[in-house]
Parts: C-alpha cells; sequence; structure tokens
C-alpha cells in the first residue's frame, strides 16, 4: 500500500527536537527524509545522553548526511540536495541558512515549488528574530511557567520539553497544508513556526478567559482556578489518582461512591462555586476516603461510575499500562550494526501506513557516500571530499575502534 508521502523528499536541516521531530513526522508519513549535518554531527551528539536521547526519538527512519557547509564544495552538494527536494524544514540559528545562500528566499526564488519550513524561537519578524530560542525560555515568556506551579511557590516550566515537541507536530501540520497547496497549484510555499508562537497558542482556554475578564491567571497547583473537584490529586494506600467531578451532577455522584452523600448538600460544597471557595475544606474530606483505598480500587469505583479519574503513573508503570500497550506507541527500530532498540512512534495511525517500525536514527554520516552516489558523484569523488574535510562518511571498522571499551 501506498504511504501518504511515497516519493516525497525532505531535507532536515533541524538539531535539537523541533525541525528534526517535524521531518521526523513527514517521514513516518513515507518522505525520503535526509539529515544534514556538520561534519561533526549535530549539537545534539556533543550533549551526552540527553542528546542521544533527542537522536533517538527524533531521527529514526532518516538517511543522515554529513557536510561542511562552510567550504563551497559542501554547499554545492546542499544546494543540489535541496534542488531535488520538495521540502526543507530547518531551525539553525537565526540567521545561518541566510548567511550560506541557503534561506527560504533564495531557494524558492530559484526552485519555486519548493516547501520551506523555518522554525524559529521568537518569530521571524520582531525585535528577538535574531535570538537564539530554546524550549524553556518559550516556556517563560509566553505565561506558560507564570501560571504553572504552587500558589506560594516558585513559577515551574512543564516537566518536559512541551513546546519543542508541539512546535514539531505544528510544523508538520503547516508543511502538509502547503504540500497540498503545491499539488493543486504548483506552487511551493514558505512555512514559519515558533516557539513562542506555539507556547501562546497551547494556553488558548486561559488566553480566552484573560481577553474577556483582563485578570491576570494565577498558580493554582494542580487544581483549576475556576472548577472543583477537577484536576486535584487523591492520594491512596499505594499511589495517588486526579480527579474532576465539577459539576454538581458529577459531585453529588462522587460523594455517593464514597459513601459520603452529605457533602454534596453541605452548603460549603453545594456548588461549583462554593467547593472553589473551600477547596482546601473540600479536598480534605475527599482526601481521607480516597487514602483508605488502593489505586486499582478507586479506578475502579470511579471509572465504572462515569467519574473521570486517572491513575497518576510513573514512567514504567506507563510503559506497562495495558492501553499504552495496545496503541503501539513504543517500537522496535535496527541500527546500522544489526541491534533493536525500543522508541517512540508517531502518535497517530492511518491506514495506509503499516505497523511502524524501520531503522534507528543515522550515525553521523551515515548515508553519506550512498545519498552522494544518488547526485552522482563517484566513490573516488566522495574519497576526495572526506580527504578534504568536505564531507564525512560513516565507516563501521572505524567507529568500532574509536568507541570506548567497555570491556
Amino acid at each position: 500500500m501506498t504511504k501518504p508521502l511515497d516519493g516525497v523528499r525532505v531535507i532536515d536541516f533541524g538539531q535539537f527536537i523541533a525541525a528534526p521531530a517535524a521531518a521526523q513526522l513527514l517521514g513516518d508519513m513515507g518522505a525520503d527524509v535526509i539529515k544534514v549535518e556538520p561534519v561533526h554531527g549535530e549539537s545534539a551528539r556533543v550533549i551526552g545522553a540527553p542528546g542521544q536521547a533527542m537522536l533517538n526519538a527524533y531521527s529514526r527512519n532518516k538517511r543522515g548526511v554529513a557536510l561542511d557547509l562552510k567550504d563551497p564544495r559542501g554547499l554545492r552538494i546542499a544546494e543540489e540536495l535541496i534542488a531535488g527536494a520538495d521540502i526543507v524544514v530547518q531551525n539553525l540559528r537565526p540567521g545561518v541558512m541566510e548567511s550560506l545562500g541557503l534561506g527560504a528566499r533564495t531557494m524558492r526564488a530559484r526552485h519555486p515549488a519548493l516547501v520551506y519550513a523555518t522554525v524559529s524561537g521568537f518569530g521571524l519578524h520582531g525585535p528577538s528574530r535574531l535570538r537564539a530560542g530554546l524550549d524553556i525560555a518559550a516556556q517563560a515568556e509566553s505565561g506558560i511557567m507564570s501560571v504553572t506551579g504552587e500558589r506560594d511557590r516558585e513559577p515551574q516550566k512543564v516537566g518536559f520539553q512541551v513546546v519543542d515537541s508541539t512546535t514539531a507536530h505544528v510544523c508538520a501540520q503547516a508543511v502538509l497544508g502547503a504540500y497540498v497547496r503545491r499539488l493543486r497549484t504548483g506552487h511551493g510555499d514558505e512555512v514559519e513556526v515558533s516557539l513562542l508562537e506555539v507556547a501562546v497558542h497551547l494556553q488558548a482556554p486561559n488566553w480566552g478567559t484573560y481577553l474577556l475578564t483582563g485578570k491576570e491567571p494565577v498558580r493554582t497547583g494542580n487544581g483549576q482556578p475556576a472548577l472543583a473537584p477537577a484536576a486535584d490529586v487523591m492520594p491512596n494506600g499505594d499511589g495517588a489518582l486526579v480527579v474532576s467531578a465539577y459539576s454538581d451532577a458529577h459531585f453529588e455522584r462522587l460523594c455517593r461512591l464514597l459513601g459520603r452523600p452529605e457533602l454534596a448538600l453541605d452548603e460549603r460544597f453545594a456548588t461549583n462555586a462554593a467547593r472553589v471557595r473551600h477547596r482546601p475544606e473540600m479536598l480534605a474530606e475527599l482526601r481521607s476516603e480516597f487514602a483508605t483505598m488502593t489505586t486499582d480500587d478507586a479506578m475502579r469505583l470511579l471509572t465504572e461510575n462515569g467519574v473521570v479519574a486517572g491513575r497518576i503513573n510513573s514512567y514504567g508503570q506507563t510503559m506497562a499500562s495495558p492501553d499504552v500497550e495496545a496503541s503501539g506507541i513504543f517500537i522496535r527500530v535496527t541500527d546500522v550494526a544489526g541491534r533493536e532498540t525500543t522508541t517512540l512512534g508517531s502518535p497517530w495511525h492511518l491506514g495506509s501506513v503499516p505497523e511502524p517500525s524501520g531503522t534507528a536514527a543515522p550515525e553521523l554520516g551515515q548515508h553519506t557516500a550512498e545519498v552522494l552516489a544518488e547526485l552522482g558523484y563517484a566513490r573516488d569523488a566522495v574519497r576526495t571530499l572526506e580527504a578534504a574535510g568536505v564531507v564525512h562518511t560513516y565507516d563501521a571498522e572505524r567507529a568500532e575502534a574509536l568507541a570506548p571499551s567497555h570491556r
């Protein structure tokens, strides 16, 4: 069966998360994604385990090419790759691609059908357009940190790179829209996505309230500021769960299930507004009941009776969840040495895409020789370029010899 993007070529000049992850999403739909790195490797390769984790998560099913773009010969190869591509995705430091003559305006002038996507930290048009941008800066400047954490404690970041990873999905979505337009009109497009805009948009409900009322949202911990109980944590005998039952009917049902129907009649808890005002007292009453249960018993009681609840899982518990296991989100991939490892698949299912699997993230320069051969470079020419430091090719025996000994 033909995958949606079979025959589409994507050139990925990305580093770290946002652009590489966007390109990988396109690859999972069938695109041939060529990852272009410096001859010494992209930035993620030199920051230890966190960087390797990014590569494993966001660069599988790609072909890897290593080029020195500061050398005219390496730059020419990059231009040839773009000339044969349908889509370019990049998130290099602002201005770098333009300084190399590989920016969106130049490349699209030469190749009008090209879809060219740029991911930046703060957008391409404001005073911070040349600032380097990372997930944490976007969390801070978008307001996310101001509403995350306990009311009387310092602001907190979200516990993972939420803006980077979401930006990847937004970028892939916009690229697909631009590519559909190209199929209809023959014209490419320029896609711009910024971490800051994505971070702001992620908070649409909060912004909706702020734009209506003018009131700044405040940190409230796990509970929602205007609803109760909503996202409130209920510790129990062997763990904890979150519960949302803020409509009067659902709160009454919750109290009845806990054997405390009188709580729903208490004037402190009789309406959502009253429960919000008296949240500490409400939580004390509810938590005293949940403390006598196991997590399994509490989840069974609530979910079988239509009350929204969620077990607070560790990563190990999440991976062992029957629902997560049934989803197939964890997949097995094979690296260049034939070793199988576990990584994450894309969080969607398409009938045209068979059971996900594939290759691990490429080693540095793993496919340089292969891709250059496709561009018409003879083997001797590739060797000459490598000897001059213009390209890097992967050699399994050399890599094994250079690897640290674990004996």
